[in-house]
């Protein structure tokens, strides 16, 4: 058994040792000492190869160390400039607090001397009245009142141009001011302007069509009025319907109607009112993207989708002939513009200065003005109250609480008085010139008052018998407030008042 038992072992370490054998000759060859072979070169071969990569790794570094130094380098050289820099401002600020320094003590100096002089004049003053009612007999009180007079008549006139100089010189100071930066926001923003009109026409291909759009005895005409409420006049020009009526949402409807008849080829009541339905469906469709548009292209994107909708329905609002919904995109553009320039708050300005006239959306609709409704739709759809306060205050209707609400006003200002942006009826014009002249001439002292200049500027000529310099200077102020209070014009009214006096005489 034993026996048996080693004889297995031994023939299974040979069977063993000649797979191992067998192992050895396929991966390294035939004898150990070329497997040490190629070990050795598979050695050198890796030597050979971490030496490149070492050498690499060196150059590499060699040259981000270069890069940081040199950038190191630069950091440092912009520093030592910056360090000059603020050095240099250091020592001009140190200048400019001695020269104020300097100039506080130069002014209290002044002050004291000057009420060291006022003080002199005061008793001078009152040894001059003491000797005159000494002379001429006068009590104190009568003296003092004749002294008043005279001192008032002498110095009335040095009064009245001096507050001349200082009003002329504070007005042009301020339109410089104002006329820098409107330039600049009007040159960084310019827009054609397209004055609406109160009538559409619609092309007729075909004369016979003309006849088919009447009816019978006037029926289909008849009812598309009725239905539409615009006016549809024929026969004005060849080949043309013109379509006539004030509202241009009523009249953009009544166009797309009898466009769509007139392709369609059948017109009846019944057709007339499934296409007056199906225009008034676009309509609708055409105010949410107008609305949609204008909010995009201000980037006021948070706008609840009902006020974007009521922005929509301006488009088809005109003021003057001019489109409500292009003045309030143009003027919010504006507003954004004047508030970069005088560091107030732009998202303010330019929301107020949008929803400004929103009210006009629904005016026919609600009761109210539409500055009213304008704030009570603000309020409904959470609009903050600074801009509602902004917009609000346009007209003047509520006093102006920030530096927001007269950019508000400004914008919308410059937006309807821009040459081309509005257009009044020659009724309307005619009227507004009679009332500037009817105004100035209702003062007491005025002779003539002519309004020139399409009525931006009113001449008012005066007696100069019974109106001074000093009561000119005031008659114009409250000519240009009574104008403000009473009339509604679109840009400024200037007031003249002219006082002439010419001496005459003829030598013989």
């Amino acid at each position: 058994m034993a026996l048996a038992t080693t004889i297995a072992a031994v023939a299974v370490a040979a069977v063993v040792g000649a797979g191992a054998g067998y192992i050895w000759r396929q991966k390294f060859g035939k004898s150990p000492k070329a497997a040490e072979e190629k070990i050795e070169e598979k050695l050198a071969a890796a030597k050979e190869k971490v030496a490149a990569l070492r050498k690499q790794a060196e150059t590499e570094g060699a040259t981000i160390r270069a890069t940081v130094e040199r950038e190191l380098d630069e950091r440092r050289a912009q520093l030592i400039e910056l360090e000059k820099g603020v050095a240099g401002r250091e020592e001009k600020l140190e200048r400019r607090l001695e020269d104020v320094d300097t100039r506080d003590q130069d002014i209290k100096s002044t002050v004291a001397q000057l009420a060291k002089k006022e003080e002199e004049l005061t008793k001078q003053l009152a040894e001059e009245e003491k000797q005159m009612a000494e002379i001429s007999g006068l009590t104190k009180e009568q003296a003092e009142t004749r002294v008043m007079e005279l001192a008032e008549q002498r110095t009335k006139e040095d009064i009245v141009r001096r507050l001349h100089k200082i009003e002329k010189e504070g007005e042009k100071e301020l339109e410089e001011k104002a006329h820098n930066i409107l330039a600049t926001v009007i040159q960084r923003y310019a827009a054609s302007h397209v004055a609406e009109n109160s009538t559409s026409h619609v092309d007729v291909p075909d004369e016979t069509m003309i006849g088919r759009v009447i009816g019978k005895e006037g029926r289909n005409i008849q009812h598309l009025e009725r239905i539409t409420g615009c006016e549809i006049v024929i026969d004005e020009t060849p080949n043309s319907i013109m379509i006539s009526g004030f509202s241009p949402i009523r009249r953009q409807v009544a166009k797309k109607a009898l466009e769509q008849l007139l392709k369609d080829g059948r017109i009846h009541p019944g057709r007339i009112e499934e296409v007056v339905e199906e225009a008034k469906k676009t309509i609708n469709e055409d105010i949410k993207e107008a609305g949609e548009a204008v909010v995009y292209d201000l980037g006021l994107l948070d706008f609840p989708p009902e006020l974007v909708q009521l922005l929509g329905r301006l488009k088809y609002r005109t003021s003057y002939r001019q489109n409500v919904l292009k003045h309030s995109w143009e003027a919010a553009h504006i507003a954004a513009m004047l508030a970069e320039e005088l560091g107030a708050d732009v998202n303010i300005a330019k929301r107020a200065t949008l929803l400004h006239d929103i009210g006009k959306a629904i005016d026919h609709d609600v009761e109210g003005n539409h500055v009213e409704i304008g704030e009570k739709i603000m309020r409904k759809y959470g609009i903050d109250e600074a801009i509602i306060k902004a917009a609000s205050a346009h007209h003047e209707d509520y006093p102006f609480d920030t530096v927001e609400a007269i950019i508000v006003q400004v914008a919308d200002a410059i937006s309807a008085a821009r040459p081309g942006a509005r257009r009044e009826s020659l009724e309307n014009y005619i009227k507004r010139m009679e009332d500037l002249e009817n105004i100035a001439s209702s003062y007491d002292g005025v002779s003539k008052a002519y309004a020139i200049y399409a009525g931006r500027e009113i001449r008012v000529f005066v007696t100069p018998e019974s109106v001074d310099d000093l009561t000119a200077i005031k008659l114009s102020q409250d000519i240009a407030k009574q104008i403000e209070q009473e009339l509604t014009y679109p840009g400024d009214v200037k007031v003249n008042v002219i006082r002439e006096t010419r001496a005459q005489s003829t030598a013989h």
